[in-house]
């Protein structure tokens, strides 16, 4: 009994005096209920860590759709080889579009060369779809195996393609193709989206491109028929630019599909 009368006072309120005369059964009751008590919190604590744990799993789940893809290693291997491949052939597949409709009434429904290939597009549909690491492969590997020997530029291959002016273009798709991946990869994949980040790595490609340009120009020349740097621009950035923006809607189109097919 004279341990129940040391018990604690269960409230700051109660004097000690009142504590003093209140009967042990009283404080045998109280000290119980209390017991009670922590042990009903302490099983509240743990169903509300339970809960908390059940909630971030729903999240992950729930969210899973609207979260950027992130490709794994294997994967990136996968489309840097598929990279290589696309960016080979599209060298000499030369690009075409529907003809405009007011041009069927004379000719009837026919295509229209763009004056470009789809080695730019096939460039930007990897990084889109593998990612800048993934991008960033495939355009090494291909220069690489080009400058080896390989006929897999538009001219030819070899070492002696530095000598190229269009050299630096070739260059920038390294830099083009990483920037591009880089960004279609950042958020939820929308097609607005995949459209700028394909014009951000096309503007790179131009802008390596027309540096090359320049650098070639006041070193050793641009070779014959190319008199001015700014004739040099026109030729390998303003003209085909049509036709590789018109390749860029295309390719974002294909890429929006894709994506929404295998990662959603």
């Amino acid at each position: 009994m004279s341990n129940l009368k040391e018990s604690p006072k269960p409230n700051s309120d109660i004097t000690d005096y009142e504590w003093g005369v209140t009967p042990s059964p009283v404080k045998a009751t109280i000290d119980r209920l209390q017991q009670l008590l922590q042990q009903k919190q302490h099983n509240l604590q743990n169903l509300q860590k339970e809960n908390k744990w059940l909630r971030n799993q729903l999240d992950l789940t729930l969210d899973k759709p609207n979260r950027p893809h992130v490709p794994p290693v294997p994967e990136v291997l996968l489309w840097a080889t598929i990279g290589v491949i696309l960016t080979a052939a599209g060298t000499f597949i030369p690009a075409y579009t529907i003809a405009a409709p007011w041009s069927w009434w004379g000719n009837g429904f026919g295509v229209q060369a763009l004056g470009v290939s789809y080695q730019v597009g096939a460039v930007l549909l990897t990084a889109c779809l593998g990612g800048k690491n993934a991008a960033l492969l495939s355009q090494i590997a291909y220069i690489l195996l080009g400058i080896s020997g390989l006929p897999i530029f538009d001219r030819g291959g070899g070492a002696e393609y530095f000598q190229q002016p269009h050299f630096g273009y070739l260059i920038g798709f390294i830099l083009g193709a990483w920037l591009c991946g880089w960004l279609s990869f950042q958020t939820l994949v929308k097609f607005p989206t995949l459209v700028a980040s394909c014009l951000a790595g096309l503007v790179v490609i131009h802008l390596v491109g027309i540096i090359y340009l320049t650098v070639m120009y006041y070193t050793t020349g641009l070779g014959e028929g190319i008199n001015s740097l700014i004739q040099a621009i026109a030729i390998y950035s303003i003209h085909p630019l049509p036709g590789q923006l018109a390749v860029i809607c295309a390719v974002s189109l294909v890429a929006f599909v894709m994506r929404k097919v295998m990662f959603t």
